[in-house]
């Protein structure tokens, strides 16, 4: 049995590892660690979730020099910033066991906490490119001292157009750094990176080339949009854990708000929140404080949380890549999962050609939530200050509301229907048809 020691990793790396309960590499790490403590450069195509944050994290901890103020020596960059945070989190004990300091900078935050971290040194610097293309027209930092760059979720960086920047940033490092690429796959503008940057790369290929859509049941219901809430209430009780994609930001804040009514604790995610309440979403998700996160496609990448029993597309994905992604969130490591596709009759012609791209076939049926697997799920109480709406938004007081409006089960919050406080005195209809009239369109 391969050791993280075998690996070529120190002790007092291995001995933190042990500590926290990880003794077993992956096989994503046994076979990427020892050619990145070689210093070679490695292209490797690897599933989220497979450990390549441990595969490419322990080698940078290994060989990253020490900083000096706003010069880091290593830089990991990433597409989004759940994803940025979830590799600080990871690579912060152990680097901090090796004295060494991680920040992550990324949009949605505020500038002041993330230039005094610059400025008072860090060796491993985790950014999401525009952040850092911000900071460094700022010259809050230098990468003149970058010997090691990883780049993480490559082809989620492509698909959402930041190949140019991601150029820009390795020109500014040392003439020839170490050169660490993981991505899901590895065609188009992801290969055109790997033939421009690196040099004579160690090639690994860890897992399926394609997201499996046979490890999971596929569902594809007739569902009127007035009846759409219902179903996905009556499916996510039946199975637990699960992820709810809508296509805009309104469709979330509408679709929590209605759900919430029916006393489902549920988690929202879309780019319109700020930093702090996308953090405690996914924080009050994961954790278990809550059962159902409704998202935009924003989570659709990058986010690594176990045990997802259903993933429900509320609304339908752009195209089959994107059916495929938003799918792979169930159904991982082996464990079974469904996907529910919620079909209006004008929408069954774009389905019929996601079917056919991804390779399934499936009958468009009526909604059956009633026969599907129950699984149990044990919702963890909130003991976080503050966090009684669970949907991650700040609820707004406005003069003129009935205090009694939070108890009617209204949430204040909303951004679609500020204006009016039905109570319990009003339908659920005429709230849903309030919101439709400033639906937007931004995801």
């Amino acid at each position: 049995m391969v050791q993280f020691s075998d690996l070529g990793i120190e002790p007092s790396l291995v001995s933190c590892l042990a500590d926290q309960g990880i003794t077993e590499p992956f096989e994503v790490q046994i076979e990427a660690i020892p050619s990145a403590m070689e210093g070679r450069d490695i292209c490797c195509r690897a599933p989220t979730g497979s450990g390549k944050t441990l595969a490419f994290g322990l080698p940078l901890i290994s060989r990253t020099l020490p900083a000096k103020p706003k010069k880091p020596t290593a830089l990991i960059l990433t597409p989004t910033r759940e994803l940025a945070e979830q590799i600080r989190n990871v690579l912060d004990p152990l680097a901090w066991d090796s004295r060494m300091k991680v920040l992550s900078v990324y949009g949605g935050t505020s500038y002041g906490k993330q230039l005094r971290g610059l400025e008072k040194g860090v060796e491993i610097l985790v950014a999401c490119p525009g952040r850092l293309l911000d900071l460094l027209k700022r010259k809050a930092l230098s990468l003149e001292d970058v010997s090691i760059v990883v780049l993480d979720e490559a082809d989620r960086m492509a698909d959402m157009g930041f190949m140019e920047p991601v150029c820009r940033i390795i020109d500014k490092c040392t003439s020839e750094p170490q050169m660490i690429l993981f991505s899901a796959t590895l065609d188009r503008d992801v290969s055109k990176l790997v033939k421009s940057y690196q040099d004579d790369p160690v090639r690994i290929e860890v897992g399926p080339k394609e997201i499996s859509m046979d490890s999971m049941e596929h569902l594809f219901w007739n569902v009127k949009p007035h009846n759409k809430t219902e179903v996905a209430v009556k499916s996510v009780r039946r199975s637990g854990r699960s992820i709810i994609f809508c296509r805009t930001r309104a469709g979330v804040d509408r679709l929590s708000d209605e759900m919430q009514l029916d006393s489902v604790a549920l988690s929202s995610l879309h780019g319109g929140l700020n930093q702090k309440q996308r953090d405690r979403a996914m924080r009050k998700f994961s954790s278990g404080r809550s059962m159902v996160l409704v998202a935009t496609d924003v989570a659709a990448r990058g986010i690594d949380v176990e045990g997802i029993n259903c993933v429900i597309h509320y609304d339908p994905p752009d195209d089959a890549k994107a059916y495929k992604h938003r799918s792979g969130r169930t159904a991982r490591a082996g464990n079974s999962g469904v996907v529910i596709s919620f079909v209006k009759r004008n929408e069954q012609r774009s389905y019929n050609r996601i079917q056919r791209e991804v390779g399934i076939r499936k009958r468009f049926t009526d909604p059956r939530p009633e026969e599907l697997k129950k699984n149990e799920f044990n919702l963890i109480p909130s003991s976080e200050k503050g966090e009684g709406n669970s949907s991650g938004r700040k609820k707004r007081s406005r003069r003129g509301r009935s205090r009694n409006s939070k108890r009617n089960g209204f949430n204040k919050g909303s951004d679609d229907n500020r204006s009016k406080n039905y109570g319990d005195k009003g339908n659920r209809r005429h709230r849903r048809k309030s919101r439709n009239k400033k639906a937007d369109a931004r995801p």
